[in-house]
């Protein structure tokens, strides 16, 4: 297993060995997740904008309910899904869907939403 970031590339079996790889997996491991956390937008603008823009199929506020679109899920639902990450809601919202509108949501609005359903994930 090689542990990668960039143009670092070490095996993971070298880092262990030591003390000071173990200092290194932890550091970058708090680097990464500050990194991630940095990407997000603003939860409260967010369900601003989702209720703007996605309610009109989704049910955006968390709590009981239904979509209105019976085939669209609630964010909830969304948010509750198993390995649901930021990069996987900006790829999700930036590719067309089958039964979904054609809506563009970019830049801030996009990370806005995304903060949004990952702090539903995260009240549960």
């Amino acid at each position: 297993m090689v542990l990668a970031h960039g143009q670092w590339r070490i095996p993971v079996s070298k880092l262990i060995g030591n003390s000071s790889g173990l200092c290194f997996i932890f550091v970058a491991t708090i680097w990464a997740t500050a990194s991630n956390a940095q990407e997000v937008g603003n939860a409260q603008q967010g369900l601003r904008v989702a209720r703007e823009v996605c309610a009109d199929c989704h049910l955006v506020d968390k709590g009981a309910g239904r979509s209105t679109d019976a085939n669209a899920p609630t964010f909830e639902a969304i948010a509750t899904t198993p390995g649901l990450t930021s990069a996987a809601l900006a790829a999700t919202l930036q590719t067309s869907h089958r039964t979904m509108p054609n809506v563009v949501i970019k830049g801030d609005d996009a990370n806005d939403i995304i903060a949004y359903i990952l702090s539903l994930k995260e009240s549960n």
